[in-house]
């Protein structure tokens, strides 16, 4: 590949744009996009959500990044996605390096490029990113001459994986801290006159920057049987244990998006309402590596609403975070919004409510002042009242029929429900209660208002995932998996409900990503070089490739996927603090057999997590916790020396 760093000729690229089948995803241009001066800058840097353009368009975190990154003078933030296979192919063919959306600059010519990493099964995608813009795809082969390559999102609370590809790994809330690293990166390229500083000088200083990860700087040692003995660092200013930033208060929302030119996945604005939850349910790795729950005010919520529709013309707009009805000022808001705009076609959506009445009646309250009605969603992701007491989401099934019976009086025909296969202790009459609470729902709608709901049920496949509970459970194997999935499929089409699942086989990989250790980056390399790419995508989807390559690394998904984890085994992601601690982490899988709830300690006393945060009252409820125990065991150790015993 041609290796200027100048942007690419429009010529040239309405030439290859012609001959791929979506050139918008291209193009730019995007209504609020951002085109900075690329010489006035210091610092430039791409940043990329690793799947196509109509999916990474509905991050909000890459856009909020993006906006926050613009807004300052010494830097500029540009955007690239997952090129489809079609442009890869065109670009290889013409000897043409990947590019960015804004100003068309190769990607080599960013001082770094950054991948938001939602998913597992974009993995590869980072692979394919790298090689069709011309940059080696192992850190170990980058060159000063290249940028520098750093991870974050969610995926990256276990970093091990991918940690072949990154130089560096950010373990966080994004906002904390991507001033700091660009900000680092200028004074040093300033002081080197303008010029790309070393890159090794620039890891040495990332890595002071607290939840900063620099994969080159630790080593994992192996046990004989296989098992990780320990993840060190190998030099002396990198930490033991690398600790998740968190922001102590929410920053201003976002209310100037950039607007696709097609129409993406979520094509509507959004508003984060509230970010972290604390309703403990055990498989959700959300739920606990974004505590503690911060809020918005009610008129900061309410205002945004305003600008994002003035600023982008969409008329859907979704109260965002991972429980909606949860929010302190949930009401309050909706009728505002309600009063604001009713009768107009706008829609705001109220997505993650709880399976209650209050949650029907907050969603009617919108409905009723607006002109468009959507259908409702529930998530009792198990079927039996005795899997959603292990899994930590106990509601009891008379409260599902009721909420189903006020969607029934208040006028909504559609539903929706999400449920999970293959969860801890899960039994076939527990996948039968998904086809029995379905059949009980369709006919407390009929009793009700006289008329069969139209009901659609999404099934997935439950993947432990590092820093919950269930990080040491292994996953259900394939033959059970279309065992549970033929019985549903039967049971609920007797019942008139439509479904919809999940392929065993991606799951199977997609467990592999999230549990893996550093030898798994071998698995990914190789799964890229036979063709592997889009593995979230059916038509894409390449086992025998991802067998292959296990088979040839010496690994298997019996290892990393179906094995039960001893709870005092060393886990790879050991060394990334998540914020809740692993003595919580065990009480809770420890509940999961004996079925005992777990209280929201924004509710109840608190459960002792250990997540801290300044500002928070979380760290205070904990701090507090840990003071009273430290001066307690002191006053102890000081009675039994003044009695001239032995300290216990």
């Amino acid at each position: 590949m041609t290796d200027t760093l100048a942007p690419m000729n429009p010529e040239t690229l309405d030439r290859i744009l012609t001959r791929v089948q979506k050139p918008a995803r291209y193009i730019g241009g995007e209504w609020n996009s951002v085109v900075r001066d690329w010489d006035a800058t210091d610092v430039r840097m791409a940043i990329c959500y690793p799947d196509v353009y109509e999916v990474g368009m509905s991050n909000l975190g890459i856009l909020m990044l993006y906006d926050e990154v613009n807004r300052e003078p010494h830097y500029l933030m540009e955007r690239f996605f997952a090129p489809g296979v079609d442009l890869a192919a065109e670009l290889r063919r013409a000897s043409l390096p990947y590019f960015s959306l804004e100003t068309k600059h190769p990607l080599g010519a960013f001082d770094v490029l950054g991948f938001s990493y939602g998913a597992e099964m974009t993995y590869t995608n980072t692979l394919e990113c790298l090689d069709v813009a011309g940059l080696p795809v192992l850190a170990a082969e980058r060159t000063d001459a290249h940028p520098l390559v750093i991870g974050g999102g969610t995926c990256m609370v276990n970093p091990e994986p991918m940690s072949p590809f990154l130089d560096a790994v950010y373990v966080g809330e994004g906002e904390e801290a991507i001033l700091e690293l660009l900000a680092a990166y200028r004074e040093m390229k300033l002081a080197n006159g303008g010029a790309r500083p070393p890159r090794a000088d620039v890891l040495k200083r990332w890595a002071a920057i607290p939840g900063v990860y620099i994969p080159t700087y630790y080593h994992t040692a192996y046990r004989e049987d296989g098992t990780v003995d320990h993840v060190q660092p190998t030099v002396p200013w990198a930490p033991k244990v690398v600790e998740k930033r968190t922001v102590a208060k929410l920053p201003p929302p976002l209310t100037r998006p950039v607007v696709p030119h097609l129409e993406a996945v979520h094509d509507r604005g959004g508003v984060e309402v509230m970010r972290g939850c604390t309703r403990g349910c055990r498989f959700c790795q959300a739920g606990y590596v974004y505590r503690p729950v911060r809020q918005r005010d009610a008129d900061e919520v309410v205002n945004a609403v305003g600008e994002i529709m003035r600023n982008t013309g969409y008329e859907e707009i979704s109260l965002l975070s991972l429980s909606t009805a949860d929010y302190a000022h949930i009401r309050e808001v909706v009728e505002k919004i309600a009063d604001s705009y009713h009768g107009e076609r706008t829609v705001i959506s109220l997505p993650s409510l709880r399976i209650d009445a209050f949650s029907v009646d907050l969603a009617d309250t919108l409905a009723r002042a607006q002109l468009k009605r959507q259908g409702f969603t529930f998530a009792p992701e198990a079927g039996s009242e005795r899997m959603r007491r292990v899994i930590n989401k106990y509601v009891p099934e008379e409260v599902i029929l009721e909420a189903t019976a006020q969607t029934a009086r208040r006028g909504w025909n559609k539903l929706k429900f999400y449920f999970m296969v293959g969860l801890p202790t899960e039994e076939m009459e527990d996948v039968q209660a998904i086809v029995d609470l379905v059949g009980k729902v369709a006919e407390r709608y009929q009793q009700t208002c006289g008329k069969r709901p139209r009901i659609r049920v999404g099934v997935s496949t439950f993947i432990p995932k590092p820093h919950t509970p269930f990080q040491w459970v292994p996953q259900d194997q394939p033959d059970s998996l279309r065992k549970k999935q033929e019985l549903l499929r039967r049971g609920l089409r007797k019942v008139g409900a439509e479904f919809s699942w999940v392929d065993p086989a991606e799951a199977a990989i997609e467990g592999l990503l999230s549990m893996g250790d550093r030898r798994v980056g071998e698995v990914i390399y190789r799964a890229w070089r036979k063709g592997c790419r889009f593995d979230a995508w059916g038509e894409h989807f390449l086992l025998d490739k991802w067998l292959e390559a296990l088979a040839e690394v010496g690994l298997s998904l019996d290892f990393y996927v179906y094995r039960e984890r001893p709870l005092d085994e060393a886990l790879p992601w050991a060394h990334v603090s998540a914020g809740v601690t692993y003595p919580f982490l065990r009480k809770e899988h420890k509940k999961t057999l004996a079925m005992v709830d777990t209280p929201d300690c924004r509710k109840e006393p608190c459960q002792v997590c250990g997540f801290q945060t300044r500002d928070n009252r979380c760290s205070l409820k904990y701090n507090d916790l840990v003071a009273f125990v430290r001066a307690r065991k002191a006053a102890t150790e000081d009675a039994h020396k003044l009695a001239g015993a032995a300290v216990p």
